[in-house]
């Protein structure tokens, strides 16, 4: 039947940025349709965990500041969800973060920390997971873009940039990867209300133009993007490498 080629039972992902948000809603879609599942954010989720036992799969909440992890804590970070859960098959960079300023007083810290959480902790992630998945021959990347890999943003520069970057890396490391069975995909949200765009939510004229150029009339939900995610991380998706799904609403097709 083709909707079991969607269950992901027996299978272990690792959600980065799960307290909230995307992070949260992918992180109980996985659980809903099977996997078991670790969380992470800055201060191990607690309570998205516990939503995930309700449901009846095994969970482990983790902690890790992105903004200053090295490389050895990332692989670090795995080997824990591995301890806890037993293996791990998928693997969702989501978490992501910003910082808005004008280009001309940008501050070169911000900068710095925008790109490490955004890509460089993205690859590296990826790296320790495509070491583990390429000797059983498969596993399941998934990255979490934004329509700014597509297109400009007011005063978005480093996360336009890394954002940019991880829509190319997706493709870069599914080229390399897909002979060891392993997919690599992206999702690019449209304009969701989450925390991370709270500014312009709370901006009516900013918040109004933007509306009025969602063909759906709507901004979305953290719960828009479960489904796509679901399929990039299941047998669904076996033949899909490379791309980047855009769940926005129609913005981009005006």
């Amino acid at each position: 039947m083709i909707l079991d080629l969607f269950k992901l039972d027996g299978k272990v992902a690792l959600v980065t940025g799960a307290s909230r948000g995307i992070g949260h809603a992918i992180a109980l879609a996985l659980a809903e349709a099977g996997a078991d599942v670790a969380v992470h954010a800055h201060e191990p989720p607690e309570s998205t965990a516990a939503e995930i036992r309700q449901l009846g799969r095994r969970t482990v909440a983790l902690g890790l500041d992105l903004a200053q992890a090295k490389v050895p804590d990332l692989d670090r970070l795995l080997s824990d969800v591995e301890q806890a859960l037993g293996s791990l098959d998928i693997l969702v960079n989501n978490a992501g973060t910003t910082y808005r300023s004008g280009a001309l007083e940008f501050p070169e810290e911000e900068w710095d920390r925008v790109i490490q959480v955004n890509l460089k902790t993205a690859f590296f992630l990826s790296q320790a997971a495509g070491r583990r998945f390429a000797p059983k021959g498969r596993g399941k990347i998934i990255n979490i873009t934004s329509l700014s890999a597509h297109q400009g943003g007011y005063n978005l520069h480093p996360y336009a940039a890394s954002k940019s970057a991880l829509r190319g890396l997706t493709r870069t490391l599914s080229l390399e990867w897909a002979p060891f069975g392993i997919n690599v995909n992206a999702i690019a949200p449209g304009y969701i209300a989450t925390d991370l765009n709270k500014v312009l939510r709370n901006n009516q004229e900013r918040f109004q133009e933007i509306s009025g150029r969602i063909p759906t009339g709507r901004w979305g939900t953290p719960e828009d993007m479960r489904g796509v995610a679901v399929f990039l991380a299941s047998a669904a998706s076996d033949y899909v490498n490379g791309t980047t799904v855009v769940a926005d609403g129609g913005y981009l097709a005006r």
